[in-house]
């Protein structure tokens, strides 16, 4: 019952897919920034060993610059859908609670 009513009153889906295409977006980059690192010799390795779904073309360059704005830039975005699903879920306690 309280899934459908949070469905209803606020956009916690969304919010909560956000979340998740933001986390998978920052493995992609922290991938790519693996990946460059490794390509100039003294980089490091994922824990899995994986590239996290890079999207850059074997062999191609990878900006580290351009990454890192990236990164930051998902940073931003996941944090504010966190700080709007924090508010939603105060919200919902605040309807429940109050009399």
């Amino acid at each position: 019952m309280l899934p459908g009513i949070l469905d209803r009153a606020m956009q916690v889906r969304p919010l909560k897919h956000m979340l998740d295409v933001s986390a998978d977006r920052t493995k992609a980059i922290a991938g790519r920034v693996a990946q460059a690192t490794l390509s100039a010799g003294g980089g490091f390795v994922l824990p899995d060993g994986s590239n996290a779904g890079g999207a850059s073309v074997p062999g191609e360059p990878i900006n580290l610059e351009t990454e890192m704005v990236s990164l930051a830039d998902e940073q931003l975005h996941y944090e504010s859908a966190a700080k709007l699903l924090e508010k939603a879920y105060a919200q919902l306690k605040l309807a429940i609670t109050d009399k």
